[in-house]
């Protein structure tokens, strides 16, 4: 049965529209991906589909009963609760059940033993266990740890995290409820690498339907299994991985392209026999015929916005001596705590190296020291002859900020206004926008004033931090293709795996407080850690679960003290009961696993373990739906 059917859904905003003929239908483990630039729509689609935004025209119709869950990037409102009491708000519905189940619990103490009350009973403690039972809060807090945060933070206040830990905060909220429909606008962002995988793996086993945004290819390659395109109004569905769309609609613009010129070829010829044979007499009424068949023409336009995307290059650097950038005996802290102690990095000429490891790991504080703009408290940094270092910090703050686009470009670069203008043009700063006050940028624009400013520098050593943070996919890929082509050297922090992908030739990772060197990329990195991993982990028994007994229905036993039922059909309903049997069985199992700590200490546990829960507790779904109909 489809958990949502969206058919012809249409909204206007400010006059204008928004969208336009948006229609799908998504059933449970469904993935759909929006994709679509800035300003398309995305966003509130997503709040539609919540219910939080209006449908203008079409129907949306949701499954009777389905919960929705939204993460949308708004921070939480309330700030005095603990993160574990706000995570743990998103499953109201197994609260509520835990709580009518120790209402009618006290009643029957009480001496309450008629049918309804039993019968109520029975239906609550059901719908009770299929969502968990008692170990509903485990489960919950399992995507707290998946998403990076420590036992030791679950009672701190909301008021004491970053804005982005409360990001994290109200995704691990969402997927906490256990909802039929889960709406995701962005929840790539602020998570490291680990995490990443984690909610890949999370989302992938995950018994609803999903509906997200992200912007992270990596990540949408993993998880989708549709694409709903939004562009210029319009909305196109594309049944298939991204992969596989992105190769659809590279031919598909292609194509339009082609078409696009016959139309106006078309047009042209026509325009022309009207201007010509207008005035004739002998002609006036193929003219009119014309001018009919111009009007009626719908014409094939590409959106406006198609023209304007990021594309730059590196020019050619002058050339550094071999070995770039080296440290040694390094030690890195902030705040007197040691992140990273004895740390070596040697970065030679035309290298690319990437930089990963776990949020607070000490990547951005390394980098920061490497590029000069923090002091080295132990070790030596030696810098090589001729280098000139570009760098790009996550935030920006490398730009002063002061005055407009324009006149910051001007005092970062040492151009003519003419000439920044025209540098401003290739990252999207046209006309007025080179007149914003950069005090008013947003993240985006910011990170595209960064690399309008680095790309003029002629650094021939980049240091770049998180440099795809806020930036969208089109965006990204440029400034993937500019950094695959750059001859100089790179030093590169990144959660965005498709661009570690593309650009890394040698990883640096920290890992369990050290920083290590692995050669090759992201790919022959990930190949080590998961050799690693496997040499590292023995295979543990699963701790025997004890059955619990499944008891016939009160109406049931009453008609069967009547009438005996046939020997065919108490064997049918003993086998049954055994599926019942051993399907919750294997659930207690995985649940027994996940409230183990061990099981989310390793992203890869934590995401197999997810994955097998989601399957147990489909197979006792489907066991009782069998024993019912067979009249059990």
């Amino acid at each position: 049965m489809a958990v949502v059917i969206a058919s012809d859904l249409t909204k206007d905003v400010a006059g204008r529209r928004l969208l336009s003929g948006v229609s799908f239908k998504l059933e449970r483990c469904d993935r759909l991906t929006l994709s679509g630039r800035n300003g398309s729509g995305k966003t509130t689609l997503l709040r539609m589909l919540a219910g939080d935004a209006s449908v203008d025209s079409g129907s949306l119709s949701r499954q009777k009963g389905a919960k929705i869950a939204l993460h949308d990037q708004r921070p939480p409102r309330e700030r005095d609760l603990s993160l574990r009491d706000y995570v743990l708000s998103g499953a109201r519905e197994v609260a509520a059940l835990e709580a009518e189940l120790a209402r009618l619990e006290q009643a029957m103490a009480e001496g309450a033993h008629d049918e309804p009350t039993l019968a109520a009973y029975g239906r609550a403690q059901e719908r009770f266990e299929l969502r968990g039972g008692y170990r509903w809060r485990d489960r919950a807090l399992t995507t707290v740890r998946g998403l990076g945060f420590d036992d030791e933070e679950l009672d701190r206040r909301l008021s004491t995290f970053s804005g982005g830990e409360l990001t994290r905060a109200s995704l691990a909220r969402a997927l906490a409820g256990d909802p039929d429909l889960l709406l995701l606008d962005e929840p790539t962002n602020h998570l490291d690498i680990a995490s990443l995988e984690w909610l890949e793996a999370h989302l992938r086993a995950l018994d609803a339907a999903v509906v997200l945004v992200a912007h992270d290819r990596w990540f949408l390659e993993a998880v989708g299994t549709s694409v709903l395109e939004l562009e210029a109004g319009r909305s196109r569905f594309f049944k298939g991985p991204w992969h596989a769309w992105r190769r659809e609609q590279a031919a598909r613009e292609i194509a339009l392209g082609r078409a696009i010129e016959r139309q106006q070829a078309e047009i042209a010829r026509l325009e022309r026999f009207v201007e010509r044979f207008r005035a004739k007499a002998s002609k006036a009424r193929q003219a009119q015929s014309r001018v009919k068949r111009l009007d009626k023409m719908e014409r094939i336009e590409l959106d406006p916005r198609d023209s304007r995307e990021l594309s730059f290059t590196f020019k050619e650097p002058e050339r550094s001596g071999r070995v770039v950038l080296e440290l040694r005996g390094g030690r890195i802290e902030v705040s007197g705590r040691v992140l990273l102690e004895d740390a070596a990095v040697h970065v030679e000429r035309g290298e690319h190296v990437t930089l990963v490891g776990a949020n607070g790991s000490g990547k951005t504080t390394l980098i920061d020291t490497l590029a000069g703009r923090r002091e080295l408290p132990a070790g030596k940094l030696s810098v090589g002859h001729n280098v000139h270092l570009g760098f790009v910090s996550q935030h920006s703050e490398e730009l002063d900020g002061e005055g407009t686009v324009l006149e910051t470009t001007q005092r970062a670069t040492g151009l003519t206004p003419g000439k920044a203008r025209a540098l401003l043009g290739r990252f999207l700063f046209s006309g007025e926008e080179a007149e914003k006050p950069v005090a008013g940028l947003s993240g985006g624009e910011l990170k595209r004033l960064s690399l309008a400013v680095l790309v003029n520098s002629g650094a021939n050593m980049l240091v770049l931090d998180e440099p795809t943070n806020h930036l969208d996919l089109e965006s990204r890929e440029a400034l993937e293709d500019a950094l695959r082509g750059f001859p100089g050297s790179l030093l590169l922090v990144s959660h965005d795996r498709a661009l570690l992908d593309a650009v890394g030739s040698r990883t640096l990772a920290v890992e369990e407080g050290e920083l290590r060197s692995y050669e090759g990329g992201w790919a022959e990195y990930v190949q080590v850690r998961a050799e690693r991993r496997a040499a590292r982990r023995s295979p543990e028994p699963l701790r025997p679960a004890k059955p619990r007994a499944v008891r016939a229905p009160r109406a049931r036993e009453e008609r069967n003290a009547k009438a005996g039922p046939s020997k065919n059909a108490k064997r049918l309903h003993a086998g049954l009961e055994r599926e019942v049997v051993a399907a919750e069985a294997a659930l207690t199992r995985v649940e027994d696993e996940l409230a183990d700590p061990s099981a989310w200490s390793d992203p890869e546990r934590s995401a197999s373990s997810s994955e097998r829960h989601a399957g147990a507790k489909r197979q006792v779904e489907e066991a009782y739906a069998r024993l019912e109909a067979a009249g059990g």
